[in-house]
């Protein structure tokens, strides 16, 4: 067991963590699982969560607009991303399925900007390659280089 002091000096340090940026809660076991006692790590993470300071579904709202804003990801890419911080599978597919026009548009919207950056020094063929190892849907891809979509 642990005391009150030893709870509050460690969930003070892993509110300073979450605080700095958001975080995931695998990221969050990850970096004090070494140096917090696990018993008490889960406690922390368990207050934390029901603070509403570490929230898996609102990391993925937030680091999907971000990505939507900053780059030009695919929407495997961006599934990936989420997935390697610890995001669970299905709260993945469901976010995906809730909001998949905005992100198929998102995704069309980002193979263009590709496409166009690209078509300068490459062939067509060779963007669309880049583009399906991106994970880019083919449907997408064809559109983009038919010019249907602009």
């Amino acid at each position: 067991m642990y005391s009150v002091e030893e709870f509050g000096k460690e969930k003070t340090k892993v509110m300073n963590y979450i605080m700095y940026k958001k975080r995931t809660e695998k990221e969050v076991k990850n970096k004090f699982q070494n140096t917090i006692q696990s018993d008490m790590l889960c406690d922390i993470i368990e207050y934390v969560k029901e603070a509403g300071y570490l929230d898996d579904s609102d990391y993925i709202k937030r680091a999907v607009a971000e990505f939507m804003a900053l780059k030009n990801l695919s929407k495997r890419e961006i599934k990936y991303k989420l997935f390697t911080k610890g995001i669970n599978k299905e709260e993945l597919e469901d976010y995906f399925y809730e909001h998949q026009e905005e992100l198929e548009e998102y995704e069309r919207k980002s193979a263009q900007n590709i496409f166009v950056k690209k078509q300068g020094t490459q062939e067509k063929e060779e963007i669309a390659n880049y583009l399906l190892k991106k994970g880019y849907q083919q449907h997408i891809i064809k559109e983009v280089l038919e010019c249907k979509t602009y």
